[in-house]
């Protein structure tokens, strides 16, 4: 038996099934128990386990958490989201604007950002509206999953393939490609939440209240870091078009962000709220995922499988089920190499592109953005069981597949 993989096997079972009677285990813990084994008993050694927490995603984390918080303890985000979402009169038109808003955001704020910044934002619209807060957590992942598909920066996979996949114009590649099944898939995430919870739906009329703002300090200092992400992201964006040769990590852009609550006299106060859980559980699953690369085991796996690996379905299909297992980015890093040696096209790293992201869709292990939606939501009260997830994600996974499929096949 491959250790590694046994362990990772008994991980994804208990985070599947992690409420035991009365006692909820949360996913942070089951994530730092598999690392530990794996380290305590030899099947990584603390060097290489210190070396596969990968610094530039920790700090990333870290910067965004912090303006997340800042956001949520001074009230500020929910006072913008009138702005925002107030002519949302129905629970339909707000569904529909938190996954084509949130989900269009997400091509350019990456999805890990937008699940830290509306976790909170879509728990106060579920308890001001009585709304179920499932309903709105299951839009949110499936926003900022499917909107991530279609860009280049949306996500760290994509970020990847884009460096990496000798793409000579990646906004242009990935727009072109992905723009339009992209968008569909966002109405049908609409068409599949309603079917699974007609019931939550409600027929009357909205009605939007101006939050007031808690702390105004606070709140003046989350405005400047919102403008100063939007400005970096910008600029990277047109240092990229360009073509300049100049640019800069993801990394500062959510440190320099998160540099106005930093070094304001609220810094403490915000930095003992944060979610130290979900960065816990982040470095415990670079320990196990990279414990789990080291045995070999899907690597050897993909290679005896015997697929076309240039196939657009084969691609898609193992793009979205190995997902699950190891993570989509480090999947990303095992197969591009594989499926460029096999000849694939564009439209063959699209593919990859388009299944390893919409991975997160089918389970709660497929994104990272998952994780943080769910260790976030349990700080407030609320959570989404692996059942919950899966009871929608499956049928909307197999859907947004089949929409790849066709248009990367004719493309």
């Amino acid at each position: 038996m491959n250790a590694p993989v046994v362990v990772l096997l008994l991980v994804f079972i208990l985070i599947a099934v992690r409420r035991i009677g009365k006692t909820g285990i949360g996913i942070w813990q089951v994530m730092l128990a598999g690392a530990l084994v794996v380290l305590l008993t030899g099947q990584i050694s603390p060097v290489n386990a210190l070396g596969a927490i990968n610094p530039d995603v920790m700090l990333f984390l870290f910067g965004m958490f912090v303006i997340g918080q800042a956001l949520h303890e001074s009230s500020y985000l929910q006072h913008l989201s009138y702005k925002t979402f107030g002519k949302a009169k129905t629970t339909d038109q707000l569904v529909l604007m938190i996954l084509f808003g949130i989900g269009g955001l997400s091509a350019f704020l990456m999805n890990d950002t937008l699940a830290i910044i509306c976790t909170p934002l879509v728990l106060y619209f579920a308890k001001k509206h009585g709304i179920s807060p499932k309903l709105m957590l299951l839009s949110l992942a499936f926003a900022v999953t499917t909107g991530s598909v279609m860009s280049p920066i949306g996500n760290p996979q994509n970020l990847l393939i884009s460096i990496t996949g000798n793409i000579s114009d990646p906004f242009v590649t990935f727009f072109k490609y992905l723009f339009l099944p992209t968008m569909i898939n966002l109405f049908l995430a609409y068409v599949i939440l309603k079917a699974f919870y007609k019931e939550h739906f409600l027929e009357r009329e909205m009605v939007h209240y101006k939050e007031p703002i808690r702390d105004a300090e606070l709140a003046l200092l989350s405005k400047v870091s919102l403008v100063l992400i939007f400005a970096l992201v910008a600029g990277k964006i047109i240092l990229a078009v360009m073509g300049t040769g100049a640019d800069f990590k993801l990394t500062y852009i959510a440190l320099v962000s998160a540099f106005p609550v930093m070094l304001s006299r609220k810094r403490f106060k915000v930095m003992r709220n944060i979610d130290w859980h979900t960065l816990i559980f982040f470095a415990s699953m670079f320990v196990l995922m990279e414990s789990v690369w080291e045995s070999g085991f899907f690597q050897t796996a993909i290679n005896e499988a015997g697929a076309d690996l240039a196939s657009i379905p084969a691609i898609l299909a193992a793009s979205v089920i190995v997902s699950q297992l190891i993570s989509n980015v480090p999947f990303v890093a095992l197969c591009q190499p594989l499926i460029t040696s096999a000849g694939a096209s564009a439209n063959g790293i699209m593919a990859l592109a388009a299944g390893s992201t919409i991975a997160g869709n089918l389970s709660i292990m497929g994104a990272a953005s998952n994780i943080i939606i769910i260790q976030n939501a349990e700080k407030n009260g609320e959570t989404l069981t692996f059942i919950d997830f899966v009871k929608v994600g499956v049928p909307l996974t197999i859907a947004n597949v089949l929409v790849y499929w066709i248009f990367l096949s004719v493309m």
